[in-house]
């Protein structure tokens, strides 16, 4: 019996329409009918997850409670979320509802064991927030992968490119580009022998056509998850 998908999306809306149409593209269909039922709720009105885990600003945790809470009484049989850092709320969310909440790094790391066991070192693309909690580092780490973070410098950029006013969460897409390849570049010279995208905005400004080593996008490990969890095939 097939199930259906909830998004808990709006951080921010384009990697929540990023997830959606890798779920369309990446389901195999013969027609309209064949598609797979989702509920998105893309709640634009969260706040900044960043913001609340650095700097001290509002929580979102009520916020991401309040809107899995709606996916599951809208009909959602399991809930996606398209934000990485925001998982750093996962156990508290997990708690106000009864269906199955898919974990986005979880996922990932799982697929890096499965599909790229050569792969040991990985530079990480993500924001201030997700590589100070150490989310992927921890989890990770115990999983015998390294996970290295771009020095100062290049942080500040990975902010720049996401949050400036010409960055892609104001809806641009070429110079936010132009400061993620620049990280990307001393990531590599610092030989890792892979990349992730720890951003879910991420995969808007890069492709694996940017590199030559295995560039793992944890949005389309998650699309083809919850493809085959709804009870359908994948291209």
């Amino acid at each position: 019996m097939s199930k259906t998908i909830g998004i808990l999306g709006g951080m921010g809306p384009e990697a929540t329409i990023y997830l959606y149409r890798l779920i369309v593209k990446l389901t195999k269909v013969e027609k309209d009918q064949d598609h797979i039922p989702l509920i998105v709720f893309n709640n634009p009105r969260i706040p900044d997850r960043t913001a609340a885990i650095v700097s001290g600003g509002p929580s979102p945790l009520p916020f991401l409670v309040d809107s899995a809470i709606l996916l599951e009484k809208a009909g959602a049989d399991f809930i996606l979320m398209p934000c990485v850092t925001a998982h750093y709320f996962y156990k508290e969310i997990v708690k106000h509802i009864t269906i199955p909440f898919l974990h986005l790094l979880e996922e990932s790391v799982g697929y890096v064991k499965r599909k790229l066991d050569h792969v040991k070192r990985i530079g990480l693309l993500a924001t201030d927030g997700t590589v100070q909690t150490g989310l992927f580092q921890e989890l990770f780490n115990k999983n015998g992968i390294e996970i290295v973070v771009p020095g100062k410098e290049g942080q500040n950029l990975i902010m720049k490119a996401l949050y400036r006013k010409e960055g892609v969460k104001a809806g641009y897409i070429e110079r936010p580009r132009g400061m993620i390849l620049q990280v990307l570049q001393q990531l590599i010279r610092d030989k890792v022998d892979g990349i992730i995208a720890g951003c879910t905005e991420i995969p808007l400004l890069l492709s694996q056509s940017d590199m030559e080593i295995p560039y793992i996008n944890p949005l389309k490990i998650i699309a083809r998850k919850s493809i085959r969890k709804a009870g359908y095939d994948t291209i």
